[in-house]
């Protein structure tokens, strides 16, 4: 291992990540394992690569030396962001799973009992089968087992996180500020991702969600040009990302008066939150905190439901997701117990108030030695422009700018 001062964590936290991965193939009775993951190459390694649509591959011997499979271009960030010592690239016109094969035999485990990750999206199943037929017998499916490390976050980890809170914090003051009528829901993305990048934010797993008025009833619908009306709200969720990690919340904007319906959602939501907080320390399960959730949310009076999970583990992410949840969701019937370390985004959310609008106020917290604490500080009422405010309106693009203004009237931008 190459004990660099430049990754995102010292050097300790990766040979700690490595040992105790090397503990859990003993109980599994591994020899190596094969993890294609892009998270879990991150937490064991700070590889990280916009290009993980192409196979790569860490190959992790119980003794032996690591070595990474990757892509010719992508090699550049093994040698520039991880310990790793060895490599081997192959080129757009090679072939990854024969590497990936030479490599399992130089190493001398032909005969050997090899994990791997058979539920990673990177790891297709066209591919799973060429290697099985190229490798032979001894394959076995470990998926989980670097998970396992994952769903406890360090105290270096924590501190990584809320960076990433910080920069979403931003993100949603600036959105709230720009949600007014007048300002189209692009003005109001645009605000929020200048301020989480401004921050020392970077390119989260998922691009912030921007919903107003009838659109916020379309699950993870996010912006697309409409112009917010007078009297309307707006949904807004924002996940800040700092080195792949991220912290996430929702929050909601209203545009004139604050009706009943309205605020009772509002007070209904921050005591759920307030509720889970007091709730969520080690030991506590996750079918307990979710029935929590559920049991407040449901108590509303104001035509809403709660039509998800009540939350989900959340730190490292690429895109499509930034969201940790096929590792731990709170979920009823989960009788796993909460650990110090673990970090959960708590979505007490409510669909369908007044049957047609959606609101939201969420918070991402970890789980302490005796409790729970918030990475966030930003106020949880919504945010009420008055009926009097209104941005003025920009000029509309036009065909000849180069932008679809859905309804225009279109001309050819060459006649």
């Amino acid at each position: 291992m190459r004990r660099r001062d430049d990754m995102t964590f010292p050097p300790e936290e990766y040979e700690r990540r490595l040992q105790e991965l090397r503990e859990r193939m003993v109980q599994r009775e591994l020899d190596a394992v094969i993890i294609t993951d892009p998270e879990n190459l991150m937490y064991l390694t700070d590889h990280q690569t916009t290009g993980y649509s192409f196979f790569q591959a860490l190959i992790v011997p119980l003794a032996a030396d690591s070595v990474m499979i990757t892509r010719a271009l992508e090699e550049s960030n093994v040698i520039e962001r991880t310990w790793l010592e060895n490599s081997r690239a192959y080129p757009d016109t090679g072939d990854a799973i024969l590497e990936l094969v030479s490599a399992l035999r130089d190493l001398r485990l032909d005969d050997s009992r090899v994990g791997y990750e058979r539920n990673s999206y990177y790891f297709p199943a066209y591919q799973q089968d060429r290697f099985h037929d190229a490798f032979g017998e001894g394959l076995v499916d470990c998926f989980g087992i670097v998970e396992d490390g994952r769903i406890r976050k360090s105290d270096v980890e924590i501190e990584v996180m809320q960076r990433a809170a910080y920069a979403a914090e931003a993100g949603m003051v600036a959105g709230q500020a720009t949600a007014m009528a007048g300002a189209s829901e692009n003005d109001v993305a645009a605000a929020i991702s200048s301020a989480m990048f401004r921050a020392g934010g970077e390119f989260p797993a998922v691009m912030p969600y921007v919903a107003s008025g009838p659109r916020t009833m379309i699950g993870h619908s996010t912006w697309e040009g409409r112009t917010i009306q007078p009297g309307e709200h707006v949904f807004l969720e924002v996940g800040g990302c700092f080195r792949r990690y991220h912290a996430a919340m929702m929050r909601t904007v209203v545009n004139g008066e604050l009706s009943e319906s309205m605020h009772s959602a509002q007070e209904l939501m921050k005591h759920a939150l307030a509720e889970l907080r007091s709730l969520m320390r080690p030991g506590v399960t996750v079918s307990e905190v979710d029935e929590l959730t559920r049991s407040i949310i449901e108590s509303n009076d104001v035509g809403a439901t709660l039509v998800t999970r009540a939350g989900y583990s959340i730190g490292i992410a690429f895109p499509p997701s930034w969201d940790e949840g096929y590792i731990l969701s709170l979920m009823e019937g989960d009788p796993r117990p909460l650990e110090p370390g673990m970090t959960f985004h708590l979505i007490p959310w409510m669909w369908g108030v007044d049957g047609n609008k959606t609101v939201g106020i969420s918070d991402t917290v970890r789980i302490t030695e005796d409790g729970c604490q918030s990475f966030f500080t930003l106020d949880e009422d919504f945010t009420v422009h008055g009926s009097t405010s209104l941005r003025p309106l920009p000029e509309p693009f036009t065909a000849s700018q180069g932008t679809f203004v859905p309804g225009a009237a279109t001309t050819d931008a060459t006649s």
